[in-house]
């Protein structure tokens, strides 16, 4: 039995955030040199495809007639 509903959107939000942490910590560790521009795609690459996913996520459930919420 599930607790909670499954959101995929905040889950790829999620984890491309947790990319970006790892090339940062990767770059502060000094295993790589990373330039600064690099995090802007990562974190708002993963903020649009967390909406993408949560629109299509929605759409899936409203049709299936599933909750609306």
């Amino acid at each position: 039995m599930l607790r909670h509903e499954l959101q995929p959107g905040r889950l790829v939000a999620g984890l491309s955030l947790t990319a970006a942490g790892a090339v940062f910590a990767g770059d502060a560790a000094g295993w790589w040199q990373t330039p600064w521009p690099v995090m802007i795609p990562i974190v708002a690459g993963g903020m649009v495809l967390g909406g993408v996913t949560s629109a299509v996520a929605r759409g899936m459930r409203s049709r299936r007639g599933g909750e609306s919420q």
